[in-house]
């Protein structure tokens, strides 16, 4: 993982040094037995999920976000996986989320990532275990183009809870976006505001997100890692379904984004993560974390529109009477 390369000035990719490894490495813990949750909490688990299942505690995770290896033909960081049939990929998913259902509280929720290939399987699986309240599909806007196929530019996010009971606030996840077609009561804006910038609402989210930015070398969030999600929708998953000081498990962690979203937004977390320098890059995250709490495209407690920078500061005080009236 260590890059010997110079960096071009606006590359901002987390990297690390053998002295860095070597300093992270001595964050990271195993487990071996049974323990409680107060010796793995806010740590990162350098261990195969499958080694461990049976010993995590019971009953204390509040948001369990999986995203796990999806069904592809895929090498890399020296691990290989194949593709392998829709039936033997449900065995799979069914092996992973039997093993962590013991490990949530009763008003719990969960979400599970996955593509066009491996959806089939999550559902069939989560549908047996849990409440399918419903399927985000979001766009990844990198990807190769095909001439014989549909660019694939689009992943799901299967969101399920563990009974009809569980935390959803919509408050929290809403939206700024520039209204189309405003609609004025007695003369006044209904349900928006106007500023030079033009018109503005604060809208319900759906389970269609076109808003996130997938990492790439100029953003301070960026890794090394192949499919590392972004900060700004693991926002949106930990503000809507959990509450300051909950606890958030991930198991598939990879380079740390479940891990230092929740560390932003106050609320703990376990990483469970079998690479090594995967799991030293989180930990460097987390120190960054100490410092830098943003992250890009949530600002003023509001999720904006990708590419809307230039427009947050001049529209910030009449968004404030947005909230009010929303």
């Amino acid at each position: 993982m260590k890059n010997n390369r110079v960096k071009a000035v606006r590359n901002k990719t987390i990297t690390l040094s053998k002295t860095e490894i070597s300093r992270y490495k001595k964050n990271l813990i195993s487990v071996q037995k049974p323990v409680p949750l107060s010796s793995i909490i806010n740590k990162t688990i350098n261990q195969d999920l499958f080694d461990i299942a049976d010993y995590l505690p019971s009953h204390s995770v509040d948001l369990l976000f999986i995203d796990p290896p999806y069904n592809l033909s895929k090498t890399f960081s020296g691990s290989s996986f194949k593709k392998i049939s829709v039936d033997d990929y449900s065995k799979y998913i069914d092996s992973v989320l039997s093993k962590l259902i013991r490990t949530l509280k009763p008003d719990a929720s969960i979400y599970i990532c996955g593509d066009f290939h491996s959806s089939t399987s999550i559902y069939f699986v989560a549908q047996k275990y849990l409440k399918v309240l419903n399927r985000i599909t979001w766009q990844r806007e990198k990807g190769r183009g095909s001439k014989v196929n549909w660019k694939n530019s689009s992943e799901d996010i299967w969101f399920c809870a563990l009974s009809d009971k569980y935390k959803f606030y919509v408050d929290r996840v809403k939206e700024m976006r520039k209204v189309i077609a405003p609609y004025k009561e007695e003369g006044a804006p209904k349900d928006w505001f106007e500023t030079k910038e033009g018109n503005f609402r604060l809208t319900h989210p759906s389970n269609i997100w076109t808003d996130i930015t997938i990492p790439y070398w100029s953003m301070a969030e960026n890794t090394e890692h192949p499919t590392q999600k972004p900060e700004k929708l693991l926002a949106k998953i930990i503000l809507a379904s959990s509450d300051e000081g909950d606890v958030i498990l991930d198991p598939f962690l990879g380079s740390g984004t479940t891990s230092v979203a929740a560390k932003k937004l106050n609320r703990n977390f376990i990483g469970i993560e079998r690479n090594t320098q995967y799991c030293c890059l989180a930990e460097k995250r987390l120190t960054l974390a100490e410092t830098d709490k943003t992250i890009q495209g949530y600002e003023d407690n509001i999720f904006w529109e990708r590419n809307s920078l230039s427009i947050r500061k001049t529209i910030s005080k009449a968004s404030d009477i947005g909230r009010k009236k929303s």
